[in-house]
């Protein structure tokens, strides 16, 4: 398809995020904080990273019954999540620490994952954070397989029973970064006529085979080299770690986009979404934070998405803080600040929203 180049137009002349970003700054110099994560997310980072990897290592030492290696792989699939969630994400983001050294090598835990880092920034840093909830640019509720997540998306049959299978495909999450990091290279490049993104670039080429080739060694052909475990066997292991990581990442992820609430605008034919940045990621975006500090912590603050979109460089250690002042700030400049009360209600409206595009 044609791309078309998006831009935001302030027509209210709102100073709502100068205002905003004013106040947040005054927190962190009042309280005499770095903005990035510091010593305590270097510690989370290096304990999500164990979560997955010394399960990973119990494997290949073969001490263990197939029953035990099995629940190891649940156990890793937690791991999966947790490095997406609060390592690799806010590290790609750059606010994992002041070091440009640090993020990149935090960063590249995606690698360990099955990913990419090159991708993964553009298409969410850049894409997603820009055009939140746009149709056909914002690629989190774009072609999806068998799942209508945007309003302008083409209604089937099938999306009526979305709300019960969407689950299933959701696991399927992190599996899928084996080829759709392939499928976005003509992606970018067709978005990159519109100025929109720059061309995959050759080297990210042989970074992106190289690192799918490392991937393939350390979770495929090590495991059967050093232990006795069937094909069959190892493949059971192996769905069974991406389908917990891909349950866990795209349910949090989808609940702060596609829950009640949140809005998916359109651009004009000139292709300007009358209205500011910031008051876009208000009008698109949900929190779900609760009472459970311990879900805050393992999601990497992914329930105060509200915060991220519109400080996506400052850590999330720092979201549950700054909440109140956004909040407060948007109500004065009589915006909408869409708040779920906790997981189970953003649950529910996000299984709400699946059945209703799946029948409207």
């Amino acid at each position: 398809m044609q791309y078309q180049k998006i831009k935001f137009t302030n027509l209210e002349k709102s100073t709502f995020f100068p205002t905003l970003r004013q106040r947040v700054d005054q927190y962190f110099v009042a309280n005499d904080l770095c903005k990035s994560g510091g010593s305590k997310i270097i510690y989370k980072a290096f304990f999500m990273l164990a979560l997955y990897l010394i399960p990973y290592g119990l494997i290949l030492t073969g001490q263990f019954s197939n029953l035990i290696m099995w629940g190891m792989t649940i156990i890793m699939g937690f791991g999966v999540a947790g490095v997406g969630m609060s390592v690799m994400h806010d590290a790609i983001h750059g606010s994992l620490a002041n070091s440009n050294i640090l993020n990149k090598f935090f960063g590249a835990s995606i690698y360990l994952l099955g990913g990419n880092a090159y991708n993964w920034e553009v298409q969410h840093n850049r894409l997603h954070h820009t055009y939140t909830n746009i149709h056909e640019v914002d690629e989190d509720i774009t072609g999806k397989f068998l799942l209508r997540l945007s309003y302008q998306e083409k209604q089937k049959y099938i999306h009526r029973f979305q709300h019960i299978y969407a689950f299933f495909l959701y696991s399927l999450m992190t599996l899928s970064f084996l080829w759709k990091d392939f499928k976005e290279i003509s992606l970018f490049n067709e978005m990159s006529k519109s100025g929109m993104t720059k061309p995959f670039p050759k080297k990210e080429l042989i970074r992106l085979i190289l690192t799918k080739l490392a991937y393939v060694l350390f979770i495929c052909v090590i495991p059967l080299y050093f232990t006795s475990l069937t094909f069959g066997q190892w493949l059971i292991g192996f769905l069974t770690m991406h389908g917990a990581a891909g349950m866990i990442l795209s349910t949090v992820f989808q609940m702060a986009h596609v829950v009640e609430g949140v809005d998916q605008p359109m651009p004009t034919q000139s292709g300007s979404i009358e209205n500011a940045w910031a008051v876009h990621q208000l009008q698109t975006t949900s929190n779900f934070a609760g009472k459970n500090r311990f879900l805050s912590w393992y999601i990497g603050g992914l329930d105060y998405q509200i915060e991220h979109h519109l400080f996506p460089s400052i850590s999330h250690i720092h979201y549950n803080a700054l909440s109140p002042i956004v909040r407060a700030t948007a109500l004065e400049f009589g915006l909408h600040y869409n708040a779920k009360a906790g997981f189970s209600n953003a649950l529910g409206s996000h299984i709400r929203m699946l059945r209703n595009m799946g029948t409207v």
